[in-house]
């Protein structure tokens, strides 16, 4: 064979490895990229296709009716109630979970004796579903049959059974209340893990420098743990901004509609009220872009000065 033969034929091999590993990357990519199409892009694209459509439930698309799916569903009398119940939610849930999620996380961090019992205690709430923890508080906020009202009647506490559900503050407390005892855990073992991968040498320099507490939290902790902060503050809010298995199962909206939020109000207009999945699906798409710009607001906001 020829030097100049050789030459022609030496970059096939790369080439040929090279395509391999292509092929390799994209055959272990190609079920998640499948799933995220069939589970994610295509329902996208066809809520899409529905907030522009006149789709009634039961009779299927019937044309096209683009702005009026959108002009009905800012005037649906619940949207501009959901909205504001949603957000006074959210930022409710967010600060509670965060602040009692950072303060747990350092607790179990520097405690030592029962270090191991108290992750466990506080994490046990976390392995049940949000269905079946709604469930438990149901029963458990009950007048009638939980066990709430009965213990302190019997404790001289009160009178007559409270009603936990009854009026708009206490349904909203006592979701709220359901969810931090649900989610707490889990924020507080991100937030452990963010913790844990500061270097105890900083904090041994600075009180060598003679910092406290207070500094070493404002200028170490806080700082090398923002990106943790943010990623639980984006899951808290996005949480919070869709929820509906909890107040579906203990208000049902109720009292007087005072606790719907934005993703029952979608639900209540495909399936209960007008049968509608063309402004339902609007919703869906304001919900989503009111997410998407939230979420990038607390991202910016999260991020240090000199990432910005």
């Amino acid at each position: 064979m020829t030097l100049q033969a050789m030459a022609v034929r030496r970059p096939r091999g790369p080439r040929a490895r090279l395509n391999r590993k292509t092929l390799t990357g994209w055959a272990f990519a190609s079920p998640t990229a499948l799933f995220i199409g069939l589970l994610f892009i295509l329902p996208i694209l066809l809520v899409l296709q529905m907030s522009g459509s006149d789709w009634p439930l039961f009779a299927g698309r019937q044309g096209t009716n683009l702005p009026d799916n959108f002009q009905d569903a800012i005037d649906n009398r619940f949207f501009w109630p959901s909205v504001w119940f949603t957000l006074k939610y959210t930022l409710i849930t967010t600060v509670i979970l965060i602040a009692l999620g950072l303060g747990l996380a350092l607790l179990v961090q520097e405690t030592t004796r029962w270090k191991g019992l108290l992750r466990t205690v506080i994490l046990v709430p976390s392995a049940l579903g949000l269905a079946s923890a709604s469930l438990l508080f149901y029963a458990l906020y009950s007048p009638q049959s939980g066990p709430i009202s009965p213990a302190l009647e019997n404790l001289g506490l009160i009178d007559d059974p409270i009603s936990f559900l009854g009026t708009p503050t206490r349904a909203l407390l006592a979701t709220v209340f359901l969810v931090v005892w649900r989610f707490t855990g889990f924020y507080m073992l991100l937030l452990l893990v963010g913790l844990q991968g500061i270097s105890p040498e900083l904090y041994e320099a600075s009180e060598i420098d003679g910092a406290g507490r207070w500094a070493m939290f404002r200028h170490i902790t806080l700082p090398l743990i923002r990106p943790t902060l943010a990623l639980c503050t984006i899951m808290c809010v996005t949480g919070s901004l869709l929820a509906f298995d909890q107040f579906y199962i203990l208000t049902k909206g109720g009292p007087d509609n005072s606790t719907i939020t934005l993703v029952q109000l979608i639900y209540i207009t495909a399936f209960q009220g007008r049968n509608d999945l063309g402004v339902a699906a609007a919703i869906s798409i304001i919900v989503l872009i009111a997410l998407l710009v939230v979420n990038f607001a607390t991202f910016r906001l999260m991020r240090s000065p000199e990432e910005r």
